[in-house]
């Protein structure tokens, strides 16, 4: 087994292994394994789950057009979905039930965050859920067709880049808690800053294809039944993530017009 898998650290490099490569293959019964279609069957519930608090918390903003009313739903979602998230990480078979909950509290932060931002940028929360969904398929399509092929270089390449990304992140909230500011045109509407973030686009939509590739291993390792919820929750992870850099990029290029 390659050390590297993904860089999405709910499909981490140990997540399949306690499986081997299909070595229960005769302890599971068949009906009871992972499957690809249903993993994707379980993803497409994540989603709805998402999108049904997220056009809650939107409807509560659209109401009152007032930031503050949907920042209880923005915080409870946030630090909600974190927490969740962990749990799901640290005890997988529990996923069944807390990967719709996390599903369900990322839909209500994303819906107060988009709401918010399309009431500053017009239209900006239905072109970035286009092109995070027109992302994913292409990425789908890219992986399938073996055009994108999943090599040892491509998964450290990834894994390096999104480490750097993390870390970058982190050291810029950090100087930004003591009021440093040593990276305002990346932050920025200029060109460097919408260049970042392309970047970053990149970086996360290619993160979807080593979910992929993960997540077929865990089929071919023979993975119980709830690894499908666990499988469909890492990709939640990479898209609520890619969903949000669209929203960012999209939001400096409509500042310089």
């Amino acid at each position: 087994m390659p050390l590297f898998k993904t860089s999405n650290p709910a499909l981490g490099q140990d997540t399949f292994k306690q499986y081997g490569s299909g070595q229960y293959g005769g302890l599971i019964d068949a009906s009871a394994r992972m499957t690809l279609n249903g993993t994707m069957n379980k993803t497409a519930i994540l989603l709805l789950c998402a999108l049904a608090t997220a056009a809650w918390t939107w409807k509560s903003f659209m109401d009152t057009l007032d930031p503050s009313s949907v920042y209880l739903q923005l915080m409870v979602g946030m630090f909600g979905g974190l927490i969740f998230a962990f749990v799901t990480i640290f005890k997988k078979e529990w996923s069944p039930v807390t990967a719709p909950i996390y599903a369900l509290l990322e839909g209500m932060a994303l819906g107060g965050l988009s709401a918010i931002m399309n009431h500053y940028y017009p239209g900006i929360a239905f072109q970035a859920v286009s092109l995070t969904f027109g992302t994913l398929f292409v990425m789908l399509f890219l992986y399938r067709s073996g055009i994108i092929k999943v090599t040892d270089k491509f998964r450290i390449g990834i894994i390096a880049a999104t480490g750097g990304i993390c870390l970058f992140y982190f050291a810029s909230m950090l100087l930004g808690m003591f009021h440093i500011n040593f990276f305002g045109s990346v932050w920025g509407s200029g060109w460097v800053g919408i260049g970042f973030s392309l970047f970053v686009v990149a970086i996360a939509a290619l993160n979807l294809v080593l979910d992929f590739d993960f997540i077929e291993q865990g089929v071919t390792a023979g993975a119980p039944k709830y690894m499908e919820w666990y499988g469909g929750f890492g990709i939640m992870v990479t898209l609520v993530w890619l969903y949000i850099e669209m929203l960012r990029l999209l939001s400096k290029v409509r500042s310089r017009n």
